[in-house]
């Protein structure tokens, strides 16, 4: 404890030639995540910024006839573009939650973060099974329908580890969310590629070109969902390596205190 002297009409004051080093803070588990650089942070939130532009721009205006996928009714056209706003929501979102400035101002962090799970990922996710189903496509409606519960599975493991205190787990977990997010921004990169790639072997013909666009679809979701989550896997060992768990002196790890009713 600091010595404390007192001078006649002031306050109290520690001596600072008495007063003990204040020790360093403890490293809790999971706080720093230093794998992913600002400039690349900045650079994927441009890319989500402008991707979620041009993927909520057919349907701003709320006009059935400018929708890029074929629609069934008003329902489903109304279930799509539910599903397609509120994924920009959560694509915009999530690449703030890895900005350090961010990260450590828990209030801000806390608000995104229940705003991209609540406005964008549940809404979004829940959505797009009808879509799914209404598409009258198999491989379209089990691909989608696979990716929206694993979108819910990893966001729910994300808020149990968070209410737990498990700070490691809660970013494991959400790092793998929003991997899933950005598969709005890899599918579309994919299908080009495969695409180009097959005009390029003389597989198709450049006449069947936008025939063929329909059926790469979901082979562009399947690819870039599996792009996606190695990616995020490789992040988060590489995290792991870069920070090694913190223990108590029985050899416990340090965790956040849960506070209850806060995820």
């Amino acid at each position: 404890m600091a010595h404390v002297t007192y001078v006649s009409g002031s306050r109290r004051r520690a001596a600072p030639d008495r007063t003990t080093p204040r020790p360093a803070p403890p490293r809790i588990v999971g706080m720093d995540l230093r794998v992913l650089r600002p400039r690349r942070v900045w650079l994927m939130l441009l890319v989500a910024v402008v991707a979620a532009a041009l993927m909520a721009a057919p349907y701003a205006l709320l006009d059935v006839d400018s929708s890029r996928v074929e629609v069934a009714g008003g329902l489903h056209y109304a279930l799509l573009v539910t599903h397609i706003l509120t994924a920009t929501v959560a694509l915009v979102l999530g690449p703030l939650q890895f900005v350090p400035a961010i990260r450590a101002r828990r209030r801000w962090h806390r608000r995104i973060g229940r705003t991209y799970l609540l406005a964008g990922v549940l809404p979004s996710a829940v959505a797009a099974v009808p879509v799914a189903l209404l598409s009258g496509r198999l491989v379209s409606q089990v691909g989608l329908v696979i990716v929206a519960v694993g979108w819910l599975v990893t966001a729910g493991l994300a808020v149990r580890a968070i209410r737990s205190g498990d700070v490691a787990a809660h970013r494991a977990w959400m790092t793998r969310n929003y991997a899933l997010t950005f598969l709005a921004v890899t599918a579309r990169i994919v299908v080009p590629l495969i695409l180009l790639t097959l005009l390029a072997s003389g597989v198709v013909a450049r006449a069947d070109a936008a025939t063929v666009v329909a059926s790469l679809i979901p082979i562009g979701q399947v690819l870039g969902c599996v792009i996606n989550l190695v990616v995020a896997e490789v992040l988060i060992r590489r995290a792991r390596r870069a920070r090694p768990a913190s223990r108590s002196p029985l050899g416990a790890r340090v965790r956040v205190p849960a506070r209850p009713g806060h995820p």
